[in-house]
């Protein structure tokens, strides 16, 4: 998908989150250890979560910001999720499924700051500031909550 503006940013990063949400979810159907079935349900709804909440953006931001172009958007790599859906995450085991899913969430973050450095209007530097944050303490959530799994 080819990115020309700040709405077309926010439906492509709620569009990976939903793709991601899919590929854990059909991952966790085939993996023959519970510990990583349940890890991979629990990441599946957390990332349909991730793309509700994205499209609420899509939704309530201005047309003005949505409409705006992300010229600098180009030059930073694109977001890899490193995986396809052809069922790698069902033989990975817990630890490296945690490891790939926050790296993903880890690249929104490092794309979010480096936009936020060379937003020049206010409404789109506040929206890609509420972005960043949102990933950010998603980030930090299921760091502390993919952590309690290894004292079940």
């Amino acid at each position: 998908m080819e990115i020309k503006t700040f709405g077309e940013l926010i439906d492509w990063t709620r569009q990976l989150h939903a793709h991601l949400a899919q590929c854990l979810a059909h991952c966790a159907n085939q993996h023959e250890e519970e510990r990583a079935k349940m890890l991979l349900n629990y990441l599946s709804l957390h990332e349909e979560e991730m793309q509700r909440v994205i499209a609420g953006f899509e939704d309530n931001a201005s047309d003005s910001v949505l409409h705006t172009y992300v010229y600098d958007y180009l030059s930073h790599q694109p977001i890899r999720s490193h995986r396809t859906c052809d069922a790698p995450y069902a033989t990975l085991g817990a630890d490296a499924i945690c490891k790939e899913v926050l790296d993903f969430h880890e690249q929104a973050i490092s794309l979010y700051r480096s936009l936020i450095g060379k937003a020049e209007i206010r409404g789109t530097k506040e929206l890609l500031e509420t972005l960043l944050a949102l990933e950010e303490h998603e980030a930090m959530r299921l760091s502390r909550q993919t952590g309690r799994m290894h004292d079940i």
